[in-house]
Parts: structure tokens; sequence; C-alpha cells
């Protein structure tokens, strides 16, 4: 069974959300729609806590990091604008994925920051996660940095403990794999251009498509470092807490507006 109530795989560049969509509110504004749908299946599927893998967050090397402060909060500028979001964390389910992920010989290392409890327990909340929850419930989070130093296999491994950890306990979890794709779609963009951006990307819908997530283990190094993708490691944790078996993939979107490939996606 799929013990999650609702997952998507979720883009965040900055002009999706509303109040910074800027002059050009077109630019992004079939991510923006899909968004907004992901968010009203998300609120339907009432969860208690939301999950989020980004790879913008606290990185720690060698290791997926995992929010254990009181609260998130962060600030993003853009367009001349700026919007601001505060969450709470659900520490007890961020320690148990730390206990479990350690138990599976998996290398995990929870963060915290200022001091152990209280109002100044708090971590920044980075755009990879604050882009798709201003979609989302207001609800307690628990925040997941993967790491580009692990193999695929524990990253599908990690999505396992996810999966146990989740159906072990009794509340409503949701989970976002929050993910941009190629960055090499605009020679004036500040990775510039390559050609595999497109056809990477081109792939990855497919895979979504066809609900075959897990053969993004098998794209070759030197082809991701050409395109340049950030969804490829979030993607496999969603792929092995979720297997196939269990996933029904609706796809809702794909553009490329700017130098950076977004996509949406529920998997029901």
């Amino acid at each position: 069974m799929n013990p999650f109530v609702f997952s998507c795989i979720a883009p965040h560049g900055g002009e999706i959300i509303p109040e910074l969509q800027g002059s050009i509110p077109e630019r992004m504004s079939k991510t923006r729609e899909s968004l907004t749908e992901l968010g009203m299946e998300m609120k339907q599927a009432k969860p208690d806590v939301i999950i989020v893998l980004t790879p913008h967050g606290t990185r720690i090397n060698g290791q997926f990091s995992i929010t254990d402060s009181e609260r998130m909060e962060g600030s993003l500028n853009e367009n001349g604008a700026t919007f601001v979001m505060e969450r709470i964390v659900d520490r007890e389910l961020a320690r148990n994925i730390v206990g479990a992920s350690s138990k599976a010989g998996i290398p995990v290392g929870a963060i915290n920051y200022g001091t152990a409890a209280g109002p100044i327990s708090c971590l920044p909340l980075d755009w990879g996660v604050m882009v798709p929850l201003r979609f989302m419930p207001d609800v307690p989070i628990v925040v997941i940095n993967p790491s580009r130093e692990l193999s695929y296999e524990k990253h599908l491994a990690f999505g396992k403990v996810l999966r146990e950890t989740v159906l072990s306990g009794t509340k409503r979890v949701g989970l976002i794999a929050s993910c941009d794709w190629s960055h090499t779609h605009d020679a004036t963009g500040p990775y510039g251009y390559d050609p595999a951006a497109e056809k990477l990307d081109a792939e990855v819908v497919e895979l979504i498509k066809q609900n075959e997530l897990e053969k993004m283990a098998d794209f070759d190094a030197d082809y991701i470092e050409a395109a340049k993708p950030d969804g490829i490691w979030q993607t496999l944790i969603l792929a092995g807490a979720i297997p196939a078996n269990d996933r029904k993939v609706k796809f809702l979107s794909y553009e490329a507006p700017t130098y950076f490939g977004l996509i949406c996606a529920a998997i029901e």
C-alpha cells in the first residue's frame, strides 16, 4: 500500500509564487496552475504533516540531513517583492526517521540551530521548500536534504525507510519531491547552454508518465553534468518510498520558460 495520503513532484522556481511573479505572470503560468492543482489535492488529503525533499537546504556531505528544530522560517526576494514563510517542524516524525535510518545502516544527520528547543531553535527555509509549500496546507513539516555523495541505491533505500517509518505510525503524511530539472536550457543563464538539457528533460517526462522513476538512476554521470538537473535524487527517494506497484502517476505539466525545466506530477 501507499502510506502517504498524497505525494507529488513539484518545482521550485521563485516566480511560481504568485506574490513574486512580477510583470510577466505568464512566464510560469502553466506551472503555477499545476501547483495550485497539486495544492488542492494535498489539502483534500488532509495531511497531519508534510515531508519535503529539497536539494537546496542544509547539506551534510555523505549524509541525508533531517530537520530537528522547533520551527523553520525563510524569505524570498524576487522581482522587487518579498515572500516570507514560517512552519513548525514535526520533531517526533523527524526523530523517528533518523532512528529508523540509523538502524538500517543509512547515514543521516539530525540538524538544529541556536538552542535545543524553544523559539530560537529555528532553521532556514530554502526556496526548494518554500515554493511548493506556498500552495500546500499549513501543517507541520519535516525537511530532508539528500546527499549527492551517496549512491542512487542509498537514495532508494532511504525512501524505503521513509515508507516503513510512516507505515509504523498513525499520522497522515504527505510527501513532496521538490525538483527542478535541467539548468542548461539558455545560453544567457548562469550555467550556459547544452543540448543535453532538452534531451534529458524529455526523457524524464517520459519516465514520469510511464511510472518508471527508478530508471533515472541509469542516467550517465557526464550526461547529468551537462544538463545539470537537481531533481533526480529527490525523485529516487520518492520512488523508494512508493514502489511502482503502489504508484499511480498523474502527469500535469512541463515547461522551460527560462534556463531550467519545471515539472508537476501527482502520485496518487
